[in-house]
């Protein structure tokens, strides 16, 4: 039975993402709900490193992974927004709720570190960038825009900040545009998108959960939920419309995501790996890719690319760390509240991005923590799928709304997939 919070919200007229239903006519771009976020999000600069990093050493092998991950990428994030709307609560809240202590703490640990590893990387690799064009070092520049990212955040109503950012994100479509002047072998790319080729070996074992992990990524779980519900003075709609519009805002964004990461494991492929590039240690390398179209501007155009992409996801990162910890903890949280109303929520927020800040003192190299993060990423998503995957399917948490077949079918072999996949690779030979 759906807990008393939420009961009635089926004839509420709930005026959350109001608009995000009309799927047709101008200004759609800026109607729609969190799902386009969350895609955007999930090509960030370690999304970014790791498919290009995997095109240059692989070519086009590994292009299959793009229609295989999409059903459990938008399966997983269509299961935490549903329980979102229908509890009207985070994903940290209901775990709390409805399993042991254990568990929470677990969650909440691996998002924690997932994130803020994976917030240093981002960090590295948009200061890399900005040194690209400008004279700064490497460290000042990580420090500045840890400074400006997290500022933003705490002092701009989220949405506001992120309606400006998609606009950015929007440069990774000169990968796309790359693709339709680079010399790519379409004969090869159809078999890179029809025939699952995976060596049986350390190498394209991890390239695979690196994929998988900046995929299918924690963050994104706990994000897609949070921004369900941001609008909390409205009742959770779980009328069939909403529901229904709410899938198809999820699999407009997570689509979105899969084809810029397609787009781009597919042209470093016809660019660097057709060079003989086949290992990305730099910025400056992974630009050449976009030289068929953008010549000596590859570089500016690649930076705006990480730039536009770290900016909206660095926040997602952290926002996400700190709905986690909040809901855990019992704290208010939100990102359209006043720091005044949420101290301990951006707290988190100013810790989370001052630890991945020291992370940077460390050295280390801004391509190669890429795909670390990736590879962390996809260590920490199966487990937490799993415990996804039971609340979904728990009925007196979400009555008629619990999990239909297909959902429970996919975010389980997914969740299963995954886990699989670190075994797989400590048997493997190097």
């Amino acid at each position: 039975m759906v807990s008393e919070q939420n009961s009635g919200s089926n004839v509420t007229e709930s005026k959350h993402h109001p608009v995000r239903s009309q799927i047709r006519g101008a200004g759609y771009f800026s109607r729609i709900g969190p799902g386009i976020v969350t895609g955007a999000a999930d090509d960030d600069p370690s999304g970014i490193g790791t498919y290009s990093q995997v095109g240059a050493q692989f070519g086009y092998r590994f292009l299959w992974a793009a229609p295989a991950l999409l059903p459990f990428a938008f399966a997983i994030q269509e299961t935490c927004a549903r329980i979102a709307l229908v509890t009207g609560q985070g994903l940290a809240r209901v775990i709390k709720r409805r399993m042991p202590t254990w568990v929470l703490v677990i969650t909440v640990f691996l998002v924690a570190l997932a994130n803020t590893v994976n917030i240093a990387a981002d960090l590295s690799s948009m200061a890399a960038v900005v040194t690209m064009i400008t004279p700064m070092s490497q460290l000042f520049a990580v420090a500045l825009i840890a400074l400006l990212v997290g500022a933003a955040e705490i002092l701009i109503p989220y949405h506001q900040y992120a309606r400006v950012l998609r606009w950015l994100c929007l440069s990774l479509l000169s990968y796309v545009a790359v693709l339709l002047v680079a010399n790519v072998d379409w004969p090869q790319v159809l078999v890179g998108l029809t025939h699952i080729d995976i060596g049986w070996n350390r190498f394209d074992i991890a390239a695979i959960i690196a994929i998988a992990g900046t995929t299918i990524s924690p963050y994104l779980f706990f994000w897609q939920a949070a921004e369900e519900i941001e609008e909390s003075g409205h009742a959770p709609d779980t009328s069939k419309s909403h529901i229904r519009a709410m899938r198809g805002d999820v699999l407009v964004g997570m689509f979105s995501g899969v084809f810029v990461m397609f787009a781009i494991m597919a042209t470093t492929a016809a660019t660097l790996n057709a060079e003989g590039i086949t290992d990305i240690t730099s910025p400056e390398q992974a630009a050449l890719a976009l030289a068929p179209i953008a010549g000596d501007a590859a570089g500016i155009i690649f930076a705006l690319g990480i730039l536009g992409t770290g900016l909206l996801a660095v926040p997602v990162l952290a926002g996400s760390t700190a709905y986690a910890v909040s809901e855990a903890m019992g704290w208010r949280e939100g990102l359209e509240s006043k720091p005044s109303q949420a101290k301990l929520f951006y707290a988190v927020i100013t810790v989370s991005m001052a630890i991945a800040v020291a992370l940077n003192l460390v050295g280390i190299n801004p391509m190669r923590s890429l795909v670390v993060a990736a590879l962390l990423n996809g260590l920490t998503a199966p487990i937490l799928m799993f415990i996804i995957w039971w609340l979904a399917r728990d009925k007196q948490l979400l009555g008629e709304h619990a999990s239909p077949w297909w959902s429970s079918l996919l975010v389980g072999i997914g969740a299963i997939a995954m886990a699989t996949l670190p075994v797989l690779w400590l048997f493997a030979p190097a």
